[in-house]
């Protein structure tokens, strides 16, 4: 039996010194945000943020006996933030405070721009990174419902953040009669609603209207319940477990897809199937994650997360599924009004976008 290894080619390469420093300097603040991450989590968990906003400045001895921690781990914890500059420190007192900016995004849950929750979503793919690196071996796909329970959690609570800061105020008016229609008393179907957060917002500012969540994932539909409980049980809204083809009823005036559609195995399928849903005069309103139609479009931070969650997330998970499409959550504007002309709509714009969103508009 030969045992002789054998050793992989050696790399040949000249390094610029001074491109080598810039770059390991880059590697650097990757690593430190990285690691960050799971502190954020902590001091949204243990409300180390909000309670340094209710009373800083402060010293970790201070913060300590607010939040009823151990003191020589809050003073760690500050330490790393101060660093991070995700909180402030006054080298001449000695004390920790947050300003405006960093409470709207660490401290405050209801600010639109609340991104602490983010972390538990990052999180899930460091847990599940062992079963994507098999899947890049295999070929095969990681459906939704095998990641880690921190996914969910994490994906519910930052995305809506975004859905009560953007949805009833400019997307739903973005698109023409629409608000008028959920005003009156309209039907609305939203397709792979998840935990129910954009549903549950949607129902509330429109009581007239009615609402059912639809999600594959019973999970998701179990804490969609639970969430609709905990904001009044609204009487107009419902959730069911179902998959977007085969979605139930008919003569939905509006469809919505948030962020899920470059996620399912079949997104023709789905659009094919939510356009015979809708009335001759109804609306589907796909929100998607913001993106350029080319890669070179797509080269920029808001691009890299998305390229990478997708690479975790989405591309596995719509791989695990019948058909397989993988679209990818960089899909783009003409991609995505391209696939819905196909399913059979014949009226498709952006209607209006964000940083991280895009929102198309799609009529029969």
């Amino acid at each position: 039996m030969d045992t002789q290894q054998t050793s992989a080619p050696t790399l040949s390469y000249t390094a610029d010194p001074d491109k080598l420093q810039a770059f390991m300097g880059k590697m650097v603040g990757d690593m430190s945000a990285a690691i960050s991450g799971a502190l954020v989590i902590i001091g949204d968990k243990l409300g180390l943020y909000r309670a340094l906003a209710e009373i800083g400045p402060a010293s970790s001895l201070d913060l300590a006996n607010r939040t009823g921690m151990a003191e020589r781990y809050v003073r760690e914890w500050l330490a790393a933030q101060a660093a991070s500059g995700f909180v402030d420190y006054d080298v001449d007192t000695g004390l920790f405070s947050m300003s405006a900016e960093q409470q709207m995004a660490l401290a405050d849950r209801d600010s639109p721009v609340f991104v602490a929750s983010a972390f538990q979503l990052i999180a899930s793919v460091y847990i599940d990174e062992p079963k994507i690196a098999e899947a890049f071996r295999s070929g095969t796909g990681v459906g939704w419902h095998e990641h880690h329970e921190c996914l969910f959690r994490g994906t519910e609570q930052f995305f809506r953040t975004g859905y009560r800061a953007h949805l009833i105020n400019e997307w739903l008016p973005a698109m023409p009669g629409v608000v008028e229609k959920l005003r009156a008393g309209a039907n609305v179907a939203d397709i792979g609603c998840g935990a129910g957060a954009s549903t549950i917002v949607m129902a509330q500012a429109f009581p007239n209207s009615r609402f059912h969540g639809f999600d594959y994932h019973a999970q998701s539909i179990g804490r969609a319940r639970e969430a609709a409980g905990e904001a009044g049980t609204p009487p107009n809204l419902r959730f069911e477990v179902a998959t977007a083809k085969d979605t139930p009823g008919a003569d939905y005036d509006l469809v919505a897809c948030f962020d899920c559609l470059h996620d399912m195995g079949d997104p023709l399928g789905a659009a094919r199937k939510i356009r015979q849903m809708l009335k001759p005069d109804g609306v589907f309103m796909l929100v998607e994650p913001f993106a350029g139609d080319s890669l070179a479009e797509n080269l920029n931070p808001v691009g890299r997360m998305y390229y990478s969650a997708s690479t975790m997330i989405c591309t596995p998970g719509s791989l695990a599924q019948e058909v397989g499409t993988a679209l990818g959550a960089q899909a783009g504007p003409k991609r995505l009004s391209s696939l819905l002309e196909e399913a059979g709509f014949s009226q498709v714009r952006v209607a209006t976008q964000t940083p991280f969103n895009l929102i198309i508009e799609a009529r029969p």
